[in-house]
């Protein structure tokens, strides 16, 4: 085991894709959206219980499709998590909408309702909640409704890292929000390559959206433009692997959670590693993530050992590509100290033992 390289995370592609690939070109496919790209649709809908599903090409442009169709424009301003993949702030920067940074909860780095509160200006159209690795905030769903209906704002669920989580009253995370957004890459618990989908339960949310992912289209194949749109469209090849990924998608849901449970048991009595609150009654882990002391130094370690980690995103405002004056405890101190370690429904109990162990080796060596 220790000469095989454990990645941190990896796509799980089998047989069944394999097969569903050469059995839709056999049938003489066009590759472009159609009938299939409808299956994977409806599958989501089915398990998340959303009224509507439209697939794209990726999530960060599921997240701007999602703002437009919730009527932000340019000029306007979204909070958005300091902490955060940066597709966030970056798809709605896309079109000349302005992130506002508000630091998020240390528990589980979802946003802090009370920072959001005090964000709010008369210029703010939306907020844009991430739940973090699939958690939901400390102030629940619902609170942040009453705020959005309260300010009269648009509420975005990006809901990347949350396929197959759900808030405590069994509502799946993205149904909640005027729209939802779920990232398919090549990290996620399931994965199409790229590929993302908006559920929504809003008919004219819906009707937006399918006119902006298809140039403006009256209607499918015409080229009658009733307004503008653009090209956005899914391939039947993403939504062909996408119908077999769903069908794994309840055992990697379990899966995930033996996974961080395994995890939070060996590294118990670590007290170098701190976890994050998460709920596993209701919702899956994406990746494993902690706080991690001297992390650099150990993520050295664990690639010696043939053991992949991954630094959690840094603050955003913080980036070259934003460079924001303002102070975020939470998102700055999961950049000194965020780890991801290795995630992948394909972790075998001995790989996780094996895992924990070196951990904790390396802290009884170095404290």
């Amino acid at each position: 085991m220790e000469n095989k390289f454990i990645m941190q995370m990896e796509p799980w592609f089998g047989e069944e894709e394999k097969q569903a690939m050469s059995q839709y070109m056999d049938e003489g496919g066009w590759l472009t959206e159609f009938k299939k790209t409808q299956e994977f649709e409806e599958q989501i809908c089915k398990y998340t219980g959303a009224k509507y599903c439209v697939a794209v090409n990726n999530g960060t442009i599921s997240l701007t499709l999602a703002a437009l169709a919730c009527g932000i424009e340019a000029g306007d301003e979204v909070i958005v998590p300091n902490y955060t993949m940066i597709a966030t702030p970056n798809s709605i920067k896309m079109f000349g909408a302005q992130p506002v940074f508000v630091d998020v909860e240390a528990e589980t780095l979802c946003l802090n309702i009370d920072l959001v509160r005090a964000a709010i200006t008369e210029k703010t159209k939306a907020i844009m909640l991430v739940t973090a690795n699939g958690r939901y905030p400390k102030a629940g769903i619902d609170a942040f409704v009453k705020l959005a209906e309260d300010n009269n704002l648009m509420l975005i669920e990006d809901s990347a890292q949350s396929l197959g989580s759900f808030y405590p009253d069994g509502r799946h995370i993205g149904t909640v929000g005027n729209v939802g957004s779920f990232s398919f890459s090549a990290p996620k618990v399931i994965s199409t390559g790229q590929g993302g989908v908006i559920i929504t339960n809003d008919d004219q949310i819906a009707d937006k959206l399918r006119r902006l992912k298809d140039f403006g289209r009256s209607g499918g194949g015409n080229d009658i433009h009733d307004s503008i749109g653009y090209n956005f469209k899914f391939t039947e090849l993403q939504a062909v692997i996408g119908v077999e990924q769903m069908k794994k998608l309840q055992w990697r849901v379990e899966r995930k959670k033996e996974i961080l449970t395994l995890y939070k048991k060996q590294l118990a009595g670590v007290k170098e590693v701190q976890f994050f609150d998460q709920d596993l009654d209701c919702t899956t882990p994406w990746f494993i993530d902690i706080f991690a002391e001297d992390r650099e130094n150990l993520q050295i370690f664990l690639k010696e050992k043939q053991i992949g980690a991954r630094i959690m995103y840094p603050p955003i405002n913080k980036q070259m590509a934003y460079q924001i004056p303002g102070e975020h405890p939470v998102s700055e101190l999961v950049g000194q100290k965020g780890l991801w370690l290795p995630s992948a429904s394909q972790l075998t109990d001995e790989q996780i033992s094996f895992i924990c162990l070196n951990i904790k080796n390396f802290y009884e060596k170095s404290y």
